[in-house]
């Protein structure tokens, strides 16, 4: 049989003369299939069903255009997707984006991801993403209701609760959602858990805002104890200011980290002797209104950098990457390191560049994908699923001690396929783990 390195290239050729120009969606592809590709070669059954092929090419993608109306009363044009990558193992699950940046090869990459994470919770989910390449910076309130409400028009006809459950993810919150949520009730006349995220008084969880990045943190708190330490002591570097960001802080916080970074795309906020409590609800609330982090209130005692990010710019031994895709490359990584980091564990879904990631792999660093550490959001998710199919709802205390149990099952699942050694290899065990039960379900459905 041919080598690894060989199988990878000869399907990624196939792949990149499929989907030419998706380079973030080869990017994803192609870490997983380095991981997996000998597994697929050695069972018969996940070579007769291919996979990995089939894992590449989503279901469908919905595509359409989404027209709306400024408060000028002028008229914009967006378009919006919703890709529907696999329903092997449960209804499509994934967030919705509103960002300029989005495209459908953004939106194949965060599926493809979703398939895997989802499978990793141990959830009946399978896996998708969707969104628009809406920007509603500088919009009014009013502006960013009506492009939901118009955006929900057309999606509402592909989504439904046992067959395509969105949530929110990078400017899409509970406000979003409500209004989303709204409109779909609306045009569809239904009010059952189509979308989660939603808030508590309509159908949604208890801990969702919470869920990722406190989950994050319970996740690195399972790294360290394999290897004898604990959080309390440690030097946390975050990057990013949202949701996922400033509740990984909070979490740090509670359990005794020195939290010494948070940034965004100005620039970033320094803390050499740590964030406090006031400061996280700062950042939360000029981020809530859309500023940056420049100009810091000198009381909290943080040292705002223009147009750095947190790695290297301070000594921390945990990572928290947890703004947006390939955010940190090769030499930041390098930075880091010598900073003192000994752990990484992605906030955000791919935060790191290949070359990134291979020179953490060199240097021994555990490294956990987004894919393991940041299943939290979508775990919780998956429980207000639960809550509204049984409509009953459970109490902040319950979900949490919920939460933080799936985060321990998930580790567990990955350092089982991790292999054995001093160095854990997240990376590989999560691609596997995940892999392997979907592809189990994939190869026991047939050719459908």
């Amino acid at each position: 049989m041919p080598d690894r390195a060989d199988l990878t290239e000869s399907f990624m050729q196939h792949l990149r003369a499929r989907s030419p120009g998706e380079d973030d969606f080869h990017q994803a592809v192609e870490e997983v299939v380095h991981d997996v590709i000998t597994i697929e070669k050695d069972s018969a059954a996940f070579t007769q069903a291919r996979v990995l092929e089939q894992l590449s090419e989503p279901d469908r993608i919905v595509s359409f255009r989404v027209v709306w109306q400024r408060d000028d009363g002028g008229i914009e044009i967006n378009r919006g997707w919703r890709v529907q990558t696999s329903n092997a193992i449960g209804p499509y699950k994934g967030g919705l984006r509103f960002h300029p940046t989005v495209s459908q090869s953004v939106l194949k990459f965060l599926g493809f991801e979703q398939v895997l994470k989802n499978a990793l919770t141990g959830l009946p989910l399978g896996g998708g993403k969707g969104g628009a390449d809406f920007d509603p910076k500088g919009r009014s309130e009013a502006e960013v209701m009506r492009f939901c409400q118009a955006f929900m028009a057309e999606l509402c006809k592909y989504i439904g609760p046992d067959h395509d459950v969105p949530a929110g993810d990078i400017n899409v919150g509970q406000r979003e959602i409500g209004w989303l949520f709204g409109a779909y009730k609306k045009h569809r006349g239904q009010f059952h858990g189509s979308i989660t995220g939603k808030g508590e008084s309509f159908g949604g969880s208890a801990m969702r805002v919470e869920a990722t990045g406190y989950g994050v943190v319970y996740f690195v708190m399972c790294m360290l104890a394999t290897q004898n330490r604990e959080i309390g002591g440690a030097r946390v570097a975050i990057s990013g200011a949202g949701n996922v960001a400033t509740h990984a802080a909070e979490k740090a916080l509670q359990n005794g980290a020195t939290v010494v970074s948070l940034s965004d795309s100005s620039g970033a906020l320094i803390a050499k002797d740590g964030l406090g409590q006031e400061a996280i609800d700062w950042v939360r609330e000029v981020k809530g209104k859309g500023g940056n982090l420049s100009g810091p209130p000198a009381k909290l005692g943080l040292d705002y950098r223009e147009g750095a990010a947190p790695w290297g710019n301070v000594e921390a031994d945990v990572l928290l990457p947890c703004a947006t895709q390939n955010e940190m490359d090769a030499d930041a990584m390098r930075a880091a390191i010598d900073a003192g980091a000994r752990l990484v564990a992605e906030g955000a879904n791919m935060p790191l560049t290949a070359d990134a990631v291979e020179v953490a792999r060199k240097k021994r660093l555990l490294h956990a994908p987004g894919k393991a550490a940041n299943a939290g959001g979508v775990a919780i998710s998956g429980l207000e699923m639960s809550q509204n199919a049984h409509g009953r709802q459970l109490d902040p205390g319950t979900v949490d001690e919920a939460l933080r149990d799936i985060m321990t099952g998930i580790h567990g699942r990955v350092v089982e396929e991790a292999g054995k050694g001093e160095w854990i290899d997240y990376r590989r065990g999560a691609n596997v783990a995940g892999y392997r039960k979907v592809a189990r379900a994939i190869s026991a459905m047939g050719a459908i």
